[in-house]
């Protein structure tokens, strides 16, 4: 394969040997899925051709042109940031398939017609790379019959590669190898779909809709089954399925909405007539309501109403008995709900079988029939019960997957409960459990996930790629890794990785920043420089940190007001400080993030001597957003990465931007958008697989050891001054002027300024960090005597969302 790929050090981390490089791949099919396929390439620093039909006309890649275009007009954003649309070449089949010779992969990502299929590989085949690999993207058409028709030495090296939409953020990847499928091929793609585009790797057998989809569309049709046999409305069916029992808040006929009624419609009639045989084919069924609002044009959020719809800022719900919307109408019973909340309780299922009211008896029997249908399956689908299960986390959303759900209830309890509903006609088919359920008291052990075909627990991938992984996630019945833990208290946990690399985890909620957790903060970075070659601050799970603990913090931040009370200020600085003991330490100090870091968060981030970063993590300085500025160090440090890279001149040009940025309360929402932002520097380091962090994070605090760490010496920052403060607060005029911004938000952007800039000062005036650590102080406690930083910290807590007033 290639080793050329045109991808930047700063930007996304290289491969470790051992794991393929792709220096450029095409991708067949210029529609909603392949234009973003070639996007998450594009992010990962792959460049990637875009093929599609050619246009009448002078530009005959025209289509594929305008796909490229759409990509910016979508939401989510499938582009990490818009310039890396650059990255994708848009192609036509006329002119330009002798380009596929320098493409090491080919993804076809066409209409799911087999017939169009097999004529694209013919026409393609004679100008592929004698060792390129040919996947397709199919959702479910057989790859053995793909494979039929092509020639046999490319058969060796075709298989399906099944990404999940959206592709930039939908873990799942499905591979599905057909019998003369390469071994090394599949362990080729999946080592490098896992480290290069950060992607959950299941295999799956060849079989219809694979294992996600199969698993995943009979639940949401074992949902609707039964809340038209027990006359539960749509509101009520998404209230049961959704975070209740630990599904995504989009439930069921919201998912519906947002894949599309005509879209979820044509996938029931494919699977429905390919599923004749299956003893549940009944529940594939097109409900008759489905067919009314398709017909009717109502297809889901793309036309902004199917089973749901916002009319006058309300959402209202389709009625089928009159084709009406209305009002929702949502009423669970308290000793169901009781149950529900019950999260813990791993009798939790079996008590909702005992309770005589039709919601209980919806969320057993959903649970069961999935249960019942997956062990079913097992065999035919899958190779283990791992693979399901984590099909099912990556591709739906699940926290659990079926078989982790159900031995976590109590494996050998619950058979009994679904055999004993078997029996009684209770099921919606009436096959036995698998013989193997009897013979196992879980599908998941520290040896592995149980395997019918071989009678055994098969052990989790022993591919290279997954050495990296040193906190993979975990299924019900797996062991974590054991760890020496140096000190653990009810803030945080420090423990020691390598041997010698202090690791600290946050145990408060978000993982916000409080006093304790400050404290755990220098007491770790005490021990590290004592004994340790470097300290990583890292959690196990997202976000990194949510920013300081508004909760714990206002209320000493409120008594502060009070004449001669210094509790604030003396927090502030313990804040700074502890921020800013990072950077000076004595030991390489680097933080790993992946999801949120706000606030304080990012301030304690940008202190740390390197940052390893998840691609989809979101970071920014949101302080105005609570009224007030940041002070734990972000605005100093801000003007300290302007005054360096202005190199001795003016530093207004370097901090047009971050004021912007700071003032207004971006959020990147990327981590390589972080680094447009100014939060990241050009030597953070950015991984696509978050499962990578640790690993990165700790060969980087070994890279920084190797080359005689020093912390930084402290040098002065030149101001931006009253000069920049001035042209600051005319752009926020005229802002003001547009209505763009209120007057609290003018009032909060001259204390961004003044923080930024150093104050009243003549422009190039060489300060002290110190200087601009009092700036953001005095900032803070100004406007925290302001009644409407009250309001907006109140709207926060109680909402989570910013008020602008």
């Amino acid at each position: 394969m290639n080793s050329t790929a045109q991808m930047s050090v700063q930007e996304v981390s290289k491969p470790a040997i051992g794991i393929p490089v792709f220096g450029q791949v095409a991708v067949l099919g210029a529609g909603v899925m392949g234009a973003q396929i070639a996007a998450h390439f594009a992010n990962a620093g792959i460049p990637a051709l875009l093929f599609d039909l050619p246009k009448e006309g002078k530009d005959k890649s025209a289509i594929a042109k305008q796909a490229i275009k759409a990509l910016a007009k979508q939401k989510p954003e499938p582009l990490a940031i818009a310039r890396y649309a650059s990255r994708i070449t848009p192609c036509n089949y006329d002119d330009d398939l002798e380009k596929l010779s320098a493409c090491d992969l080919v993804i076809e990502a066409i209409a799911e017609r087999m017939e169009w299929k097999g004529d694209l590989y013919q026409k393609i085949a004679p100008h592929l790379n004698p060792e390129a690999v040919l996947a397709s993207n199919t959702s479910g058409l057989s790859i053995t019959e793909l494979a039929a028709g092509l020639p046999a030495d490319l058969r060796r090296r075709f298989l399906g590669i099944h990404f999940f939409n959206p592709p930039r953020y939908m873990p799942l990847v499905e591979l599905i190898a057909q019998a003369e499928t390469s071994p090394a091929v599949t362990d080729s793609i999946e080592s490098f779909c896992v480290a290069t585009l950060g992607k959950g790797i299941v295999r799956a057998r060849d079989t219809v809709n694979f294992i996600a989809n199969r698993l995943g569309l009979f639940s949401m049709m074992a949902a609707i089954h039964h809340a038209e046999r027990l006359a539960l409305n749509f509101e009520t069916v998404d209230t049961l399925t959704g975070k209740s029992i630990g599904r995504p808040k989009s439930a069921t006929l919201r998912t519906a909405d947002l894949v599309g009624l005509d879209t979820m419609r044509h996938v029931l009639n494919n699977t429905a007539e390919s599923l004749k045989g299956d003893p549940w084919a009944s529940v594939y069924s097109i409900p008759g309501w489905l067919d009314t609002l398709v017909e009717n044009g109502a297809l889901g959020a793309k036309t902004k109403a199917g089973v749901y719809k916002k009319q006058e800022g309300e959402i209202l719900v389709y009625e089928p008995a009159d084709s009406s919307y209305r009002k929702s109408r949502v009423k669970i019973p308290g000793k169901v709900e009781k149950v529900l909340k019950d999260y813990k309780n791993p009798h939790r299922l079996a008590k909702l079988r005992e309770i005589k009211d039709p919601h209980a008896e919806f969320v057993w029997c959903i649970q069961r029939d999935v249960f019942h249908y997956a062990a079913y399956l097992l065999d035919t689908i899958a190779d283990n019960a791992r693979e399901v299960d984590m099909a099912i986390r990556w591709g739906f959303g699940w926290k659990q997957g079926p078989f982790e759900i159900w031995q976590q209830a109590g494996w050998q309890a619950i058979a009994e409960l679904i055999q004993e509903d078997i029996e009684n006609g209770r099921t919606i088919a009436s096959e036995p459990l698998p013989t193997w359920v009897r013979e196992i008291d879980g599908a998941h052990t520290p040896q592995g996930s149980w395997s019918p075909s071989d009678n055994a627990y098969h052990p989790r991938s022993r591919l290279e790629v997954y050495k990296r992984q040193r906190d993979p996630e975990l299924l019900v019945g797996e062991q974590p890794e054991r760890r020496e833990v140096l000190f653990e208290n009810d803030a945080a946990r420090f423990w020691l990785s390598d041997g010698d690399v202090g690791v600290l985890s946050f145990k408060t909620k978000m993982h916000t920043i409080d006093n304790a957790v400050l404290d755990s903060l220098n007491q770790a970075a005490e021990l590290a420089e004592k004994q340790l070659a470097g300290m990583v601050i890292w959690h196990p799970d997202e976000p990194f940190s949510a920013g300081a603990d508004l909760k714990s913090f206002m209320p000493v931040a409120l008594k502060s007001i009070l004449p001669g009370n210094t509790a604030l200020d003396d927090l502030l600085q313990k804040f700074q400080q502890s921020c800013i003991r990072m950077r000076k330490s004595n030991i390489p100090v680097v933080a790993a993030v992946q999801g949120l870091a706000l606030g304080g968060g990012c301030e304690l981030m940008m202190q740390c001597d390197r940052v390893v970063a998840a691609h989809e993590s979101y970071i920014g300085l949101v302080e105005v957003g609570v009224g007030l500025i940041p002070a734990g160090s972000g605005c100093m440090e801000l003007a300290r990465r302007a005054s360096i890279k202005a190199a001795g001149g003016d530093s207004f040009e370097a901090l047009k931007d971050i004021f912007e940025t700071v003032a207004m309360g971006k959020v990147a929402t990327s981590a390589i958008q972080a680094k447009a932002f100014g939060y990241l520097r050009e030597s953070d380091i950015v991984v696509m697989n978050r499962h990578e962090l640790l690993h990165a994070a700790i060969a980087q605090v070994r890279a920084l050891g190797a080359a005689n760490y020093r912390p930084p010496i402290e040098t002065p920052i030149r101001a931006g001054g009253r000069a920049a403060i001035a042209n600051f607060k005319a752009a926020m005029t005229n802002m003001h002027a547009g209505g763009f911004i209120s007057d609290y938000d003018m009032k909060i952007g001259n204390f961004v300024a003044e923080a930024l800039c150093g104050g009243a000062v003549d422009a190039g005036t060489e300060l002290p960090e110190s200087w601009y650590l009092r700036y953001e102080r005095e900032g803070f406690r100004s406007l925290l005597k302001n009644t409407k930083t009250h309001a907006r910290v109140k709207h926060m807590l109680d909402t989570g969302k910013p008020l602008r007033n």
